[in-house]
């Protein structure tokens, strides 16, 4: 084995264990807070969860939304 060599897998497989640590999912949190009931508000909180869909946020997966 040549000196190059010995080199270039002893550094490939120092950075390995930096490769294997992925960032977990991250879960995003949103809090609406307003004065009037959910049920009365529900056609614009609808809205807010479908345009965040087409985001790529789903509520269960990656988002939880709090009204409160």
């Amino acid at each position: 084995m040549k000196r190059r060599e010995f080199i270039t897998l002893l550094s490939g497989a120092a950075a390995w264990p930096l490769a294997a640590w992925a960032q977990p999912n991250r879960t995003y949190r949103i809090g609406i807070l307003e004065t009037i009931p959910l049920a009365s508000n529900a056609a614009n909180f609808n809205a807010l969860r479908e345009g965040l869909q087409q985001l790529g946020y789903v509520e269960g997966q990656n988002l939880v939304i709090e009204y409160r």
